[in-house]
């Protein structure tokens, strides 16, 4: 399959996670919903953690915190039921160790999806999100992700969205910067993503 001309200087730039419950649990909140319903929930879910003085400061955001929150303030940011019931499995998970993030850097992809995925409502494409965006990992395909799928589609005119087995063809000649590939081919669907 031809390789696809991607500028890398012109895609979005990826800068290292320094708060791993914090991005969970932004893409806890992003998952199924608008970017735009996903930063007004978001931001006021950062509003429950404001200091006196009215900032948040973002050190404040811990899971013991989120677990002194009720379930009626969390709804109240916005957060579905079952979004109240994911951030308090991921707020348990790392109290207890379940996630340990000290252990990602020594983790392969694989492990580490193996290991988020041990929290509710955290699947492959969150944890793909996580390696991406928080991890800054180079050779992550989320396949599972509708934009990608459009991204191929629209990058090779496709008739209709390619299956799994065709994306990973398609992508076969990006293997090794399949991140890459992936922000290209969002900036393909959504130009603004760049």
């Amino acid at each position: 399959m031809k390789k696809l001309r991607i500028n890398a200087k012109k895609l979005r730039p990826l800068e290292p996670s320094k708060d791993y419950f914090l991005s969970l649990a932004s893409s806890i909140v992003s998952q199924q919903i608008s970017t735009k319903a996903a930063e007004s929930i978001y931001a006021r879910f950062l509003a429950l953690f404001d200091s006196p003085k009215g900032r948040v400061n973002k050190r404040t955001i811990t899971p013991k915190k989120l677990l002194s929150l009720s379930e009626q303030e969390l709804r109240n940011a916005g957060l579905s039921n079952q979004k109240v019931i994911y951030m308090q499995d991921l707020a348990k998970k790392f109290i207890d160790g379940t996630i340990d993030p000290k252990q990602f850097p020594k983790m392969s992809d694989d492990e580490i999806i193996e290991h988020l995925t041990r929290v509710k409502g955290i699947g492959v494409w969150t944890a793909h999100m996580f390696l991406i965006f928080a991890l800054n990992r180079q050779d992550i395909l989320p396949i599972g992700d509708l934009a990608i799928k459009k991204g191929f589609q629209k990058a090779y005119g496709l008739r209709k969205l390619p299956t799994d087995k065709k994306m990973f063809a398609l992508a076969e000649a990006h293997k090794g910067k399949w991140t890459e590939l992936s922000l290209h081919l969002w900036s393909i669907v959504d130009p603004k993503s760049e």
